[in-house]
């Protein structure tokens, strides 16, 4: 799409189209198509609504009902951040007392309009002249335009001292093909500009890839790494005035919020495998607050290099899954498949970490037969290749 095309869409005839795209989204796309065809919308009108319908549809697990009315690229779409996580994000700033924030990057507008919501004034800066017209109306959808304006430019021009805060959240992908930017300096604003707000605006935070390397969180920073409903989905630095800890994992489950906090440099005690086993959040995992999670549950690692945890009770926690360890042997195909056999197990889940075995072969090779059903987990435990036989607990 081109501003062109998005200009047609904000016409009386293109908001026609995008109802009646709506109606045949999520089938056939020949078939959609042909509809809105034999409803006299021209083609290239037509292709467009099926367009957004689509990324409508798709956008609503990430904003709810408020994906209906907004305007996405497919890009933007990905790496714009969830509803949920936006809005946890601004209420800790409104909190922080921050009332006016520049977003520098701030793409379709997912944690600007959040932002808003929350009662702040946000100044959008969007590279990009199609997503920034994007932005802007989808900040007039949500009845937000007096809160949050958007402008075309160069995110490193703003002048930050308008602003109490700063949210930062450089693309992270490459212009015109998609490509994910591994390396953070070739991120879009470049990351010396990025990790450099904190410097210039006491109240700095940036949104990074959950896979950020911890050399790189700036001194002093509290680094956040965030799942929702056990899908690691971003992570954050928070700078200046907004460091509480040094780490952070946040834990999203339905309307509920858990948060764990430490060092990120603790060590977690080693011994041997119990009887029940913890496998944590990732984000727990991400934020190096294994040890930190293992004091609270009298658990211990069975392998200093592998997260998963080991206690002689099954307590409840929001920040690991619990399974109970029925059987503990070293790995032997051979062992393994006779063992399954003889409890009847048909199917299987398969878990891993610190093993190279493929999953999906490994269960074509077991030629699993039965009705019982078992979890696998395939680790290492005091340097050995091991697999354990468990039964999962509920939640």
């Amino acid at each position: 799409m081109d501003l062109e095309q998005f200009g047609a869409l904000r016409t009386p005839e293109g908001s026609a189209a995008l109802d009646a795209a709506a109606r045949v989204a999520g089938g056939d796309p020949l078939t959609a198509a042909a509809a809105l065809r034999s409803a006299g919308v021209p083609a290239e009108l037509a292709a467009a609504a099926l367009t957004q319908a689509e990324l409508r549809r798709r956008a609503a697990g990430k904003f709810g009902a408020a994906a209906g009315a907004m305007f996405l690229t497919r890009a933007g779409l990905e790496q714009a951040t969830r509803g949920v996580v936006a809005r946890r994000r601004a209420e800790r700033l409104r909190a922080a007392g921050v009332a006016t924030l520049a977003d520098l990057g701030c793409g379709l507008g997912a944690d600007a309009l959040a932002a808003a919501r929350a009662g702040i004034r946000v100044y959008g800066v969007e590279a990009d002249p199609l997503t920034a017209a994007m932005a802007a109306a989808n900040a007039e959808a949500a009845g937000l335009a007096d809160r949050f304006t958007v402008e075309c430019g160069d995110a490193t021009a703003f002048d930050v001292t308008r602003v109490g805060g700063v949210f930062c959240d450089p693309a992270r992908r490459k212009a015109g093909t998609g490509r994910r930017i591994f390396d953070p300096n070739s991120y879009s604003p470049p990351w010396d500009f990025v990790t450099g707000l904190a410097e210039r605006v006491p109240h700095t935070v940036v949104k990074v890839a959950p896979g950020l390397d911890h050399a790189l969180i700036p001194p002093g920073a509290e680094a956040e790494w965030v799942s929702v409903d056990g899908d690691l989905v971003e992570a954050a630095l928070w700078c200046g005035a907004l460091a509480e800890v040094p780490r952070r994992a946040t834990v999203l489950r339905g309307d509920t919020i858990h948060v764990l906090t430490g060092s990120g440099a603790a060590e977690a005690p080693v011994g041997a495998a119990r009887r029940f086993l913890y496998d944590p959040d990732p984000a727990v995992v991400r934020a190096h607050l294994v040890a930190e999670l293992a004091g609270d549950l009298d658990a211990t690692l069975a392998d200093p290099s592998i997260a998963y945890l080991y206690g002689d009770e099954a307590r409840p926690t929001p920040f690991a899954r619990r399974l109970e360890i029925t059987d503990v042997l070293p790995f032997s195909l051979k062992r393994l498949r006779a063992l399954l056999r003889e409890r009847g197990v048909g199917r299987v889940e398969i878990l891993k970490r610190g093993s190279a075995l493929e999953p999906e072969k490994l269960r074509r090779d077991l030629k699993l037969a039965g009705d019982a059903a078992a979890s696998l987990v395939l680790t290492r435990v005091a340097g050995a290749p091991t697999v354990l036989l468990c039964r999962p607990l509920p939640a």
